[in-house]
């Protein structure tokens, strides 16, 4: 019964849960799939998340479709693992997320007004969710911002929660004017610190500039993630360049390479 489950295209998540069953099996699973546990699988949770996030910026949607499966298959994993150390069951988290998602939503299923202002809805999200910390012990402002995320994120995540109490700029004029100064500091530390001390530096500015984005309405991660798209698509441009020469970056120098820069950034503006 079980192989005919696994066989079985239709067979939809019932069949995903026994493949992954199969796999852990101490007996006769797979041997790698056996030795994992939370630590060494978390990794790869982290990098399907991205996978997904570019195939979406790429608009990519069959490779989104798998990467999608990919990401579910890190919580298939995950629930396998729970269930057999006695944490929790696939169904048990699948019970807990809708259970989440319709007590944060008393305005479709409760009875609630759904004639909300976006914001409205947003400051409600917000003061559901600080109940749900508060039944969870979680008394600081700062609780339940997690740990492991990436640090861009994560710094945003804290300053939208220090402004939700009132720590908070009032325009960014002052984010700007920390940004000189926190630039500064940066400079003086190059030339007169330890390398901790530049690091802390750079930590500094870095924080600020996320809170900027804030200020802006900007996702920091966004921007850099397009900022980093951009200079791939140059940087490939100039390789091109270099290549109708007969040449690459390693036979050129920095004056050839920045001009063919400039060139193609010209060509891309005209577009």
């Amino acid at each position: 019964m079980a192989d005919d489950l696994i066989h079985d295209p239709n067979a939809g998540i019932d069949r995903l849960l026994e493949i992954m069953r199969r796999l852990r099996d101490p007996e006769t699973g797979c041997p790698w799939d056996i030795e994992q546990d939370f630590n060494s699988i978390a990794p790869y949770t982290i990098e399907e998340a991205y996978e997904v996030a570019d195939a979406i910026e790429r608009r990519d949607w069959p490779e989104l479709e798998g990467e999608l499966g990919d990401l579910l298959l890190q919580t298939v994993y995950h629930t396998a693992m729970g269930e057999e150390a006695g944490h929790f069951t696939f169904q048990s988290v699948v019970r807990a997320i809708s259970d989440k998602m319709v007590a944060r939503h008393p305005h479709v299923f409760g009875d609630e007004a759904r004639d909300k202002s976006a914001d409205q809805q947003t400051a409600d999200w917000e003061k559901i969710k600080a109940a749900e910390r508060a039944g969870k012990a979680q008394q600081g402002t700062l609780d339940g911002v997690a740990i492991g995320l990436p640090a861009l994120l994560r710094a945003l995540k804290l300053q939208k929660r220090a402004a939700r109490v009132g720590f908070d700029w009032p325009s960014t004029d002052e984010v700007l004017d920390k940004i000189t100064e926190e630039a500064a500091e940066l400079v003086e530390a190059r030339d007169s610190l330890t390398q901790a001390e530049i690091e802390e530096e750079f930590g500094d500015l870095l924080f600020v500039m996320a809170n900027l984005g804030r200020h802006l309405g900007l996702d920091p991660e966004a921007a850099l993630r397009a900022a980093n798209a951009k200079f791939t698509r140059r940087f490939e441009g100039v390789e091109a360049r270099l290549a109708a020469r007969g040449k690459t970056p390693a036979d050129s120098d920095l004056a050839e390479m920045d001009a063919l820069w400039e060139a193609v950034k010209a060509e891309t503006r005209k577009r």
